[in-house]
């Protein structure tokens, strides 16, 4: 029986912060994963934080309508020692995923261990290791620049990786339960056939 090939997905991934937003576009067939676009907001501190914000999402909504894409790969906040940069790296994101929702994306959040541990293989793997790989994976002949840019590439690659985990686990877990379904009615009927026996 042949099989069909699978089909395309496109995914955005999302580094988010207040002055730098990457953003960048990947479009995943099966295993395989090709850059689309990729580019960073970039917001001034000299305006209001109600105008950057709205930046940010209107730069986020642009990249939707050119690459529409159907899933977002986000990193999460880590709040370390800069309680303030934490959250108006927070606001930022907000407003990322609220112009993802408004394009109907699946959304997914992911910590920046889980990042790495998806692209590079280690949760402790370090910025250039990183780029490195997105390099590899996305058959780029470049690093990709700005270093938030390379970052959103990641979130985007962690995305179409770990959807591919879950959907082999569900897959996996759905054969198992149909095994003990199956298990459970073969012991079932010969049980009854047993019980008949003896009675006769």
């Amino acid at each position: 029986m042949r099989r069909h090939a699978p089909e395309p997905i496109t995914i955005l991934g999302i580094d988010p912060g207040l002055a730098h937003t990457g953003w960048g576009v990947v479009e995943q067939v099966g295993s395989s994963y090709r850059c689309l676009a990729y580019g960073c907001v970039v917001t001034t501190p000299q305006d209001t934080i109600d105008r950057r914000l709205k930046q940010i999402y209107d730069e986020i909504v642009l990249v939707i309508e050119r690459f529409h894409p159907t899933e977002l790969g986000i990193e999460q906040v880590y709040f370390g020692v800069n309680t303030k940069t934490a959250f108006a790296t927070g606001q930022a994101r907000g407003v990322a995923i609220v112009a993802c929702a408004s394009g109907d994306l699946t959304v997914g959040e992911y910590t920046p261990g889980q990042i790495k541990q998806a692209v590079v293989g280690t949760g402790t793997a370090d910025k250039a290791q990183v780029q490195y790989m997105v390099r590899a994976v996305l058959g780029l002949d470049h690093e990709p620049k700005p270093d938030h840019a390379a970052d959103a590439l990641a979130a985007a690659i962690c995305q179409g990786n770990l959807r591919e985990m879950r959907v082999l686990e569900q897959t996996v877990a759905s054969a198992e339960s149909r095994d003990a379904s199956l298990r459970g009615t073969r012991s079932g009927a010969r049980s009854r056939a047993l019980r008949e026996v003896s009675g006769s």
